[in-house]
């Protein structure tokens, strides 16, 4: 639709390619075992108030950008990430749950990145493509997914290995 949450995007996009700047495309939580429903800002405006979700994009945004930039430095892209926040009971934000790892995020490899189709990864995309091309599970059939064979569990920790290491400079052990 030429849009991602209601933002309007530039024309003639590729699949994957770069936006001229980060957006904050919300979503909200859904019921257990169901993904997250992405909403417009307008939506946790009504639901949270103008002033929280300003914050929330703020501190989104700002977060994507140190991140992205670290991840640029070390020859990664960084094409999304999702941040889940809380308050505490003075009221104080909260970044929850897990940030920047690759269940939460799409990292690339920027030697390789060409906009217009599937990227190679160092995330979870890879056991995605497989369940959804190689197992012959059927997603709307309400059957539970086939195990993980041992080689699709070993490729996909050497990807996140492999994030882990070049995002920090550091092996892991």
């Amino acid at each position: 639709s030429g849009t991602g949450t209601g933002i309007e995007l530039p024309p003639g996009l590729q699949d994957c390619d770069r936006l001229p700047e980060p957006i904050f495309t919300p979503a909200i939580k859904a019921a257990v075992g169901d993904h997250d429903e992405n909403v417009p800002f307008e939506r946790i405006v009504e639901l949270h108030g103008a002033a929280l979700a300003e914050e929330l994009r703020a501190a989104s945004l700002r977060l994507y950008a140190v991140a992205e930039k670290v991840a640029r430095d070390s020859g990664v892209i960084l094409a999304d990430t999702k941040f889940e926040f809380g308050r505490r009971p003075d009221g104080t934000l909260v970044l929850g749950d897990e940030v920047l790892t690759p269940d939460s995020s799409r990292f690339w490899d920027a030697q390789q990145w060409e906009p217009g189709g599937v990227q190679p990864s160092f995330d979870k995309q890879f056991v995605r493509d497989w369940l959804a091309h190689e197992s012959g599970w059927d997603k709307s059939s309400n059957t539970a997914p086939p195990p993980l064979p041992a080689s699709v569990v070993a490729a996909t920790r050497d990807r996140y290995v492999e994030a882990y290491s070049r995002l920090t400079g550091l092996p892991f052990n």
